[in-house]
C-alpha cells in the first residue's frame, strides 16, 4: 500500500517537473520571449506577429505550439484568421519554483551572515 502512495506522489512530481520544464524550455528561446513581449500590449494574429521575424511563417508557427504546449498563450480561431493572447497563469509554477527557490538561499545567506557575525563579535 505504501508503495502506491509513493508511486502516486512521484508521479505528480514528475507531471509537476514536466509541466515547469515545458514552461522553461519555451522561455528559453529568445524568438519566444519576443513573442510574449509582443503580446503583452494584447491579443495579436499569429501573422502580424510573424511579420516583423527574421523566419519563415511555419518557423513561428512552431514558436507558437512550443509557447501553447507550455501553458504560455493561448490560441482562438476566428474564421482564417489565428488569434493568441498571453495567459499569465501559465507562468505561476515558475514563479513558484523560483521564489521557493529564492527563499531557501536568502534564509541561508542569512544564516551565514549571522553566523559570521557572531565570529567577529567572538573574536573582538
Amino acid at each position: 500500500m505504501l508503495n502506491v502512495c509513493v508511486s502516486v506522489s512521484f508521479n505528480e512530481m514528475v507531471e509537476d517537473s514536466s509541466k515547469l520544464d515545458r514552461v522553461y524550455r519555451a522561455l528559453a528561446d529568445p524568438t519566444r520571449r519576443r513573442l510574449l513581449t509582443a503580446l503583452r500590449d494584447g491579443d495579436a494574429r499569429i501573422t502580424d506577429l510573424a511579420a516583423p521575424l527574421p523566419m519563415s511563417f511555419a518557423a513561428v508557427a512552431r514558436h507558437v505550439a512550443a509557447l501553447e504546449e507550455a501553458g504560455l498563450v493561448a490560441r482562438d480561431v476566428r474564421g482564417r484568421e489565428h488569434w493568441l493572447s498571453v495567459r499569465p497563469a501559465g507562468l505561476q509554477d515558475a514563479e513558484a519554483w523560483i521564489a521557493d527557490q529564492t527563499s531557501f538561499w536568502e534564509a541561508r545567506a542569512d544564516a551565514l551572515a549571522a553566523h559570521l557575525a557572531k565570529r567577529r563579535k567572538a573574536r573582538a
